[in-house]
């Protein structure tokens, strides 16, 4: 067996996380995203912000359980999309009229925003909003930038304003939904932010905490790096430049829809993902240090599976001791009088420092190589292995100053990873006319 190589060089400080990504990395890791608005009731993904507010009336809304069903699930927080491209607003702002008021639900005066806030607070869950700049119904999107950057800022000012903390901020895609069209004031939406939310997250615009992992499959990069370069495109990583002296600390999250689509749609129930393709979703995410949401525009069932699975699955962990070597760690379990049995293991790198591992090996008290030469640990690293029998492990790392923060063993029944299954494609007479671009 070769000791393992380094696949960068070291940099006597690489970049640090704040203390709102360690926190988010390591108590956040699931959170659900969820796709709501007057695209629901016109079988749509994207609309064009033309489509009559009339047909909005969720009668029967219960937020309180798309709150429990989240905590259910595990998840931490629940992300709404506030406003999505259609410009169609879920709260009372005082902006538009293209929103709830000139709905007929609750006679014009209901507040999608204000119930779940309510309803996450009673079950002790976080909220994030999505709020999107690109804005499809209102003129001066696309005729006077100064004008629509003012009117965007007051719609953030009412969001940050009105219901309490808010996890995240998950502003835009790709730096900024159309920005290639309309250049977003970036500062001004940042001040709002660090006034009225500074504990926030804040996704891929402007200065980020975290950063969008760049496909729409839930699936992370392996190695999942953290550390970027500071380019003003916070979601490009240039894979041949050495992680290691790239500048930012900036974590991936993952995202995917349970579903083909964002919206719930009457028509592509067929779409739902098996809990074997979520589970493999997770493995990629989650299980290689990043975080995840899953979109759920319905489907309550399908999701609480998938989390009872995950559940069942990591309900009994072997907590091992952990002793540091020059270049290793030495994982004992404490059972007394015989060794444990595991077919999986967690791996969580001490973060405060920067990301540090770029190789790792795993091996057993009787030398057998459960994980040979895989690459980053980060805030959570998953692996299967063939079941095994042994009182401790020796875990191999590439920098002698890396630590480990918890090692982890279950015997869960399970000894690969699940498989990733082929998924359909986006049902195109859905999205009206406009050029495609990332995100939901």
């Amino acid at each position: 067996m070769t000791a393992l190589e380094t696949t960068h060089h070291r940099s006597p400080s690489p970049p640090v996380p704040r203390p709102n990504q360690l926190d988010y990395q390591r108590n956040r890791p699931f959170a659900i995203l969820c796709h709501f608005g007057i695209n629901t009731f016109y079988g749509k993904e994207w609309s064009d912000g033309r489509l009559d507010p009339v047909a909005f009336n969720p009668s029967a809304l219960d937020c309180r359980q798309w709150a429990a069903t989240a905590k259910q699930a595990g998840a931490s927080h629940i992300i709404l999309a506030a406003k999505h491209h259609d410009g169609f607003c879920l709260w009372q702002t005082e902006t538009t009229d293209y929103s709830v008021r000139s709905s007929p639900w609750r006679d014009g005066r209901g507040d999608v925003v204000a119930e779940l806030a309510r309803a996450c607070q009673e079950v002790d869950i976080g909220l994030g909003l999505y709020l999107s700049p690109w804005d499809r119904h209102e003129p001066s999107w696309s005729t006077d930038h100064a004008e629509y950057d003012a009117f965007y800022l007051r719609q953030l000012i009412e969001l940050c304003t009105r219901y309490g903390d808010l996890v995240e901020v998950w502003e835009v895609w790709f730096g900024g939904a159309g920005s290639d069209e309309h250049p977003y004031d970036c500062d001004a939406i940042m001040n709002v932010v660090y006034t009225h939310q500074p504990g926030a997250m804040i996704f891929n615009m402007g200065r980020p905490t975290v950063r969008w992992v760049g496909n729409e499959d839930g699936l992370a990069a392996d190695p999942c790096w953290y550390p970027v370069d500071d380019g003003g495109q916070p979601l490009l990583i240039d894979e041949a430049r050495d992680p290691m002296v790239r500048s930012t600390y900036l974590p991936p999250e993952c995202d995917a829809a349970i579903r083909r689509h964002w919206f719930w749609q009457l028509d592509d129930s067929d779409t739902l993902k098996s809990v074997d393709h979520l589970l493999a979703i997770w493995y990629r995410s989650v299980g290689s240090g990043a975080n995840l949401l899953l979109d759920v525009p319905a489907d309550r069932e399908r999701l609480l599976g998938f989390a009872g699975v995950l559940k069942q699955r990591f309900k009994d962990p072997y907590v091992a001791k952990i002793v540091r070597s020059k270049s290793s760690v030495t994982a004992t379990f404490d059972r007394p009088d015989r060794p444990v049995r595991i077919d999986h293991l967690i791996l969580r790198e001490a973060s405060e420092s920067g990301q540090r591992i770029g190789r790792h090996r795993v091996v057993s008290a009787a030398g057998e190589i459960l994980v040979d030469d895989v690459f980053a640990v980060s805030s959570q690293r998953v692996h299967a292995f063939p079941a095994i029998e042994t009182d401790s492990l020796r875990i191999e790392l590439d920098d002698p100053h890396a630590e480990l923060t918890g090692v982890e063993g279950y015997l869960t029944g399970v000894e690969t990873l699940p498989s990733l299954e082929v998924q359909p494609a986006l049902m195109i007479g859905k999205v009206d006319a406009a050029r495609m671009l990332p995100g939901g």
